[in-house]
């Protein structure tokens, strides 16, 4: 079998973190890995396959040699080190949001339109984590019964925004049960026992950007520009894993039994939908697993042809890293 060597750019925050451990977990071919990032994180050691590798600084020469890139260090560090990284011949898999609505860049959920991958011109682009987690579910419902609308909320974890979010979670919930004050650094507003929109710019057309790119992303994905979406995104006091309320609304009916079975055999999705003991997808099961959870899957009593389900996904995992590791394997025939 091949191997391949592989830089990790921003190796050492939370999804280049997790973008090792799937590799592991995967057994990927690597014959050489690379861990990048800041000069700040120079002298660092991450481990990988029972070693520790020293982190390297994020720089143009630092492509050279490598096969492929995945990058994870926010859309300022892909676009500025893009040109390199194709220059050295490495293709890259990016998880920010760099590049994703460019017509030219493929926007990837292996279990929908892998064959994209075709198209590429060394860039490959990772949706938005909960474009993913909502499309991977969705996307065997549209095929069966043509979705026509689709009305989104969101429950965002801390995880979401990198791992001094998660650690500012942790260090308020610590405050607030010793009746400290609470501090905030990362997000705008309090997020231990609280709400709130997901704290991202409000665009001209009154949703965020969070919510944008989900409406966007989806669109790209399915290859259905015109599909009607409408999201609402909001933050919640969880450590890892999305969730999303979903109502969809499709061309013909669509029953709750015949959209379990669809789901069961769906790749990627996971069916927890056991109404006797009303235990229903949670973030705290999805943590951790590389499949989106989906139940409580019934009618949409106030629409003939509605449907509504509930989902929750690994944020770092399906919704970054393990999006990103099916990328690769695909392009290198593992899959």
């Amino acid at each position: 079998m091949n191997s391949y060597r592989l830089a990790v750019v921003g190796a050492t925050g939370a999804v280049g973190q997790e973008i090792l451990r799937t590799l592991e977990r995967r057994n990927f071919p690597v014959s050489q890995l690379k861990p990048l990032a800041s000069s700040r994180s120079v002298g660092k050691t991450v481990e990988f396959q029972g070693k520790k590798l020293a982190v390297e600084e994020l720089n143009d020469s630092a492509f050279t040699g490598v096969d492929y890139a995945l990058f994870s260090a926010g859309a300022t560090r892909s676009r500025q080190f893009a040109d390199a990284c194709k220059k050295a011949g490495a293709v890259m898999i990016d998880n920010s949001s760099a590049f994703r609505m460019k017509p030219e860049v493929p926007l990837v959920v292996p279990e929908i339109n892998a064959a994209d991958l075709k198209k590429h011109q060394g860039i490959i682009s990772v949706p938005n984590c909960s474009a993913i987690i909502m499309c991977v579910p969705l996307w065997p419902l549209h095929q069966a019964a043509q979705i026509e609308r689709i009305i989104v909320s969101t429950y965002q974890s801390a995880s979401g925004a990198g791992a001094q979010a998660m650690a500012e979670l942790e260090a308020q919930t610590r405050a607030y049960a010793a009746g400290e004050p609470l501090q905030r650094a990362v997000f705008p507003h309090q997020i231990a026992f609280n709400v709130f929109s997901h704290n991202t710019a409000i665009a001209e057309n009154g949703y965020n950007e969070e919510e944008n790119k989900v409406i966007e992303e989806t669109r790209k994905i399915f290859h259905e520009p015109a599909l009607p979406v409408v999201a609402t995104c909001v933050r919640v006091p969880v450590l890892r894993a999305h969730s999303e309320s979903i109502v969809i609304e499709t061309k013909r009916e669509l029953s709750p039994e015949e959209a379990r079975e669809i789901l069961a055999r769906a790749p990627g999705v996971k069916v927890v939908d056991h109404r006797d003991k009303n235990h229903f997808p949670m973030p705290l099961e999805a943590s951790g697993q590389f499949d989106v959870l989906v139940g409580r899957i019934r009618r949409d009593l106030s629409h003939p042809r509605g449907l509504a389900l509930f989902v929750s996904g690994d944020q770092l995992l399906k919704g970054a890293a393990w999006n990103a590791v099916q990328i690769l394997e695909h392009l290198v025939g593992k899959s």
